[in-house]
């Protein structure tokens, strides 16, 4: 439970509780998120040693410019700030991205040389 910053006898009893509701349902948000982003990181780390395996970049710009427009207008239909959006997927991408580059480090001594194709999915 997320712990208050209001002293006892300074709110109305009616509007601790509102307080606490709304911060259980932040709590519970929160954990949704971070289940969500793992989820989304287990994916994209298939898709990062896919890649790796076949000697794919790590990052597709296409893709991503697409990504960041469809996160905006979900943004925009959610009435949500689709800067905010773009920036949050945008940290989102940099770190997949990372996490791509690393297992095609690791990757590179064990898998045979192939040919570099250029179509990737980057950011996903």
């Amino acid at each position: 439970m997320t712990t208050s910053n209001t002293t006892t006898g300074d709110v109305d009893p009616a509007v601790r509780a509102e307080l606490v509701r709304l911060r259980d349902s932040i709590d519970n948000i929160d954990a949704a998120v971070v289940h969500m982003l793992a989820e989304r990181f287990k994916c994209t780390q298939q898709v990062g040693r896919l890649k790796a395996e076949h000697r794919l970049p790590p990052a597709d710009p296409g893709r991503e410019a697409r990504q960041i427009a469809r996160l905006r207008a979900l943004a925009e239909n959610a009435k949500l700030d689709p800067a905010f959006a773009e920036k949050f997927l945008n940290f989102i991408i940099a770190e997949v991205i990372r996490h791509h580059e690393s297992i095609a480090d690791d990757t590179a001594g064990a898998t045979p040389s192939a040919n570099r194709a250029t179509t990737s999915s980057a950011g996903e």
